[in-house]
């Protein structure tokens, strides 16, 4: 036998493509993969130029090569190994501070630099709010540069004067940009930079003080590294290096976690337009099963036949990839303006393998999930042409679900999702689709009783649904889930932030006082009495490190990522107190004990000590200021950490840490009429830092409301997946539907009974779809409130409205995919079958 050529082949592929074009599974097959090469570009674009921009800059995140950052100040052993080793070096000094201006007072983020800052990258500024833009420079002494909201908080101009505690700066120019400050995320006050000689004047900065000191290293590879390597036997518990490779934590750390949602959603999209793509491709298998076989009447071999029907899929696959890459590449554009306060202002363009990548993904969802169906075509008998009854050997299910799982893990590689979270995803995923799918399909069982007594275009619509009852619940399921997913978007959007305001009473804390000096003390309190009914007691304050538990170091004894692990990796505040805090409840141990022990005792909060392994009767070892103390768990304490009280992980005994510098924190209510009040209790006490919560937290709904558009925005593509499904559902009952109804038609039934047996089919499925959808919903903030957030859970009644959502939804597409079901020829269809 002469095989045809393969550009015959291919000929023929695209001429039987051409005229299939119209089909409606060659449709939903072609929009599914659509939308999954759309979604995994548009996130494969983000992550890639994300990265690309974290790299570019990397040294430019830190402002240098190295950094040794501390809460205190450098040795002079350790600077002084830096300059032996002719590194450049500069420094700086951060710390949150009131700034007063003649008519306000704003919580300002205050950088105070040497004139050789920053050693990477330039700063940049500008003489008036949106004025031409110069690069360099820095602000000399006597001077400040503030960001352009600073200037509008204090309604003040470029040239007023600011009070920075006790020193008064004249305000030169607007600050635009700072290399080591890589977006907004993190920076939820305005920032004010001034010059590092100024900085003793403001008298801000005491001992106690929460501050952060960074030296500033630039220079050659080597030095650098023999520098890295001098410093660590030098290094205090408070103190850690920082390298250009580390430069990326701002913005990685800050967006890992969104970023790898955001992979899950693209997953989560993938996965369903795979299924689309199953579902149409069994179809498309289906109907040509009599083409197969007249082609192999016509002296086509099994592989040639097998071979025009890939060349056909491939084809429209290799479109579908090409234009939803194409729409990726737009999407990730509208991802990156919804996240804009949150990135660097200047991220590289990615490249082209983002768009490579997200078209190899389509094309291998195409082969793992379309394949298995259609290696059917290639055993279709030839005999087939004049006996219809006649199938092909289906093909093996290992082959079905390899090829399913190998396309599955290929992606998830693709994606670079981690083991536990891809089997958290993928097992949890199963147990709810089996759970609730179960319980659908025994409901729909359930419906048979009802129909005996239902009106005709009911028990036509129920009909269809309990012929094919796993369908029925594999779709509804699917559209159940993405409405689960819009629906925990709504609820939990700002309703956490609103709840836990709400459970506050009206008095409650609306301004923190830290940094209160001990000369200060009784003066600040007694002014305070005056302006707020009830405000909190002054607790001294120790900025410390837990270095070790029972002679252990403490990394040897916390795991990575937990709460104790966060704890010891930077500076606590401590505290003592002879009485236990309102806000606080023993839940182990007692509290002080009149007879003096071999050491001092502490109370530990009870979630911390958990997570550190930490029990009664255990030494702990802290540096605090240089010095090593010891102390012994007496109690575990229950902290309320809602109330806006002071609230501490440590509590000492009193007498253990009063030999040390402190300072000393506040918290109370004043209302919102007392404001010139507050400009002068700031001007009376300089160093007093008021932070004001209601600001933080606007901030913070803020940003969250950014990053929630970002994830619904992103989500859109799950939805338009989960509406593959459905219509690639109602695809692979097209058929049926179609002689189902020419036959009712046949026997008189009007076109009015069908469409609304369509409408009660599709309806039920919808209503089953938004119950499912509720019903997940409220279980999973359930568990949130319960167990992540600690509150008080109520049930939301608005979610009762998505089995309504539901019904339109899935009604609506259903009786538009089904309408050539009403709109065939009775005659014809009769005729053909």
């Amino acid at each position: 036998m002469t095989r045809l050529p393969f550009t015959r082949l291919l000929n023929l592929a695209a001429r039987q493509l051409r005229r299939d074009t119209r089909a409606g599974e060659l449709r939903v097959l072609f929009f599914a993969l659509l939308i999954a090469v759309a979604a995994s570009t548009a996130i494969g674009f983000f992550s890639a130029r994300l990265n690309a921009a974290m790299q570019l800059r990397a040294t430019e995140f830190l402002g240098a090569d190295m950094l040794l950052t501390g809460s205190s100040p450098a040795t002079t052993a350790q600077l002084d190994a830096g300059r032996q080793r002719q590194l450049q070096h500069a420094q700086l000094v951060e710390f949150s501070s009131v700034i007063a201006g003649d008519e306000g007072i704003q919580l300002a983020s205050v950088k105070a630099v040497s004139s050789a800052y920053p050693l990477r990258g330039q700063l940049k500024s500008a003489p008036a709010p949106y004025g031409q833009e110069t690069v360099g420079g820095g602000p000399q002494p006597g001077e400040a540069w503030v960001e352009a909201r600073l200037l509008v908080a204090l309604n003040v101009k470029v040239g007023d004067s600011v009070d920075v505690g006790a020193k008064s700066l004249r305000l030169s120019r607007v600050l635009t940009y700072e290399p080591d400050r890589a977006g907004d995320f993190y920076s939820l006050t305005p920032r004010l930079l001034m010059n590092l000689a100024d900085l003793p004047a403001t008298g801000v900065v005491q001992p106690g003080s929460r501050v952060r000191y960074a030296e500033l290293w630039t220079g050659s590879a080597e030095n650098l590294e023999s520098y890295r390597q001098a410093l660590k036997p030098m290094l205090a518990p408070n103190q850690k290096i920082e390298g250009a490779r580390d430069g990326n934590r701002q913005v990685g750390g800050a967006l890992g976690r969104a970023e790898r949602y955001l992979n899950l959603s693209s997953l989560a999209a993938v996965l369903l337009a795979g299924v689309a793509v199953a579902l149409c491709a069994a179809r498309f298998a289906a109907k040509r099963f009599d083409a197969s076989a007249l082609l192999r009447c016509l002296g086509l071999s099994r592989r040639e036949a097998l071979t025009v029907f890939t060349l056909q899929l491939a084809m429209l696959g290799i479109v579908a990839s090409g234009l939803g890459a194409l729409l990726g590449w737009l999407g990730q554009l509208g991802l990156f303006y919804l996240l804009g306060g949150l990135l660097p202002a200047t991220v590289p363009s990615g490249g082209f393998m983002p768009a490579v990548a997200g078209i190899a993904t389509g094309l291998v969802a195409l082969a793992g999930f379309a394949l298995p169906p259609l290696a059917a075509l290639g055993r279709v008998p030839p005999l087939r042409v004049l006996r219809r009854d006649l199938m092909p050997v289906p093909p093996s299910s290992w082959l079905v679900y390899g090829a399913a799982l190998g396309a599955l893990t290929l992606i998830m590689w693709r994606l670079s999702l981690d083991l536990p979270l891809t089997l958290a995803l993928l097992g949890g995923g199963l147990v709810a689709a089996l759970v609730l799918g179960g319980a659908l399909v025994l409901s729909l069982q359930g419906l048979r009783r009802l129909l005996a007594g239902s009106p005709l275009p009911m028990r036509l619509g129920l009909g269809q649904l309990l012929r094919h009852p796993l369908a029925a619940a594999g779709q509804s399921l699917a559209f159940g889930l993405i409405l689960l997913s819009m629906a925990l978007i709504a609820l939990l959007r700002g309703e956490l932030l609103d709840n836990w305001q709400q459970q506050l009473p009206k008095d409650a804390p609306n301004y923190f006082a830290l940094n209160v000096l001990p000369a200060d003390k009784d003066a600040f309190a007694a002014q305070l009495s005056k302006l707020s009914p009830h405000p909190a007691p002054l607790y001294p304050v120790v900025p410390g490190r837990l270095v070790a538990i029972n002679g252990q170091g403490v990394k040897e004894v916390v795991s990575k990522d937990s709460t104790g692990d966060r704890a010891v990796r930077r500076d606590l505040s401590l505290t003592w107190a002879a009485e236990l805090p309102v806000s606080n409840k023993l839940v182990a141990g007692t509290w002080w004990n009149a007879e003096k022990t071999e050491l001092p005792g502490v109370s530990i909060e009870s979630k911390l000590a958990e997570s550190l392994k930490v029990k009664l009767g255990d030494r702990l070892k802290f540096n605090v200021g240089g010095l090593d103390r010891e102390a012994q768990v007496t109690s575990l304490r229950e902290v309320d950490w809602d109330t806006f009280q002071p609230n501490f992980y440590m509590i000492f005994e009193p007498g253990t840490l009063q030999d040390l510098p402190v300072t000393y924190l506040t918290s109370f209510y004043l209302p919102a009429q007392q404001e010139q009040q507050l400009v002068e209790l700031s001007r009376a006490f300089p160093a007093v830092t008021l932070l004001q919560i209601e600001a933080i937290l606007a901030q913070l709904r803020s940003i969250l409301a950014q990053v929630t558009l970002a994830v619904e925005y992103v989500l859109l593509f799950v939805l338009a997946a989960g509406l593959t499904v459905l219509f690639a559902g109602l695809q692979a009952t097209l058929d049926e539907r179609i002689r189902q109804g020419a036959l009712l038609r046949a026997l008189g039934a009007e076109r009015k009974v069908l469409q609304r047996a369509r409408l009660a089919e599709f309806g039920v499925l919808g209503v089953a779809s938004g119950l499912l959808a509720a019903l997940g919903s409220e279980l999973v903030s359930f568990l949130l409130y319960r167990y992540a957030f600690d509150m008080a859970w109520a049930p939301h009644w608005w979610l009762l409205v998505l089995p309504l959502i539901g019904a339109l939804l899935v009604g609506s597409a259903g009786v538009i995919g089904t309408r050539r079901a009403l709109n065939a020829s009775p005659l014809t269809v009769l005729r053909e079958g």
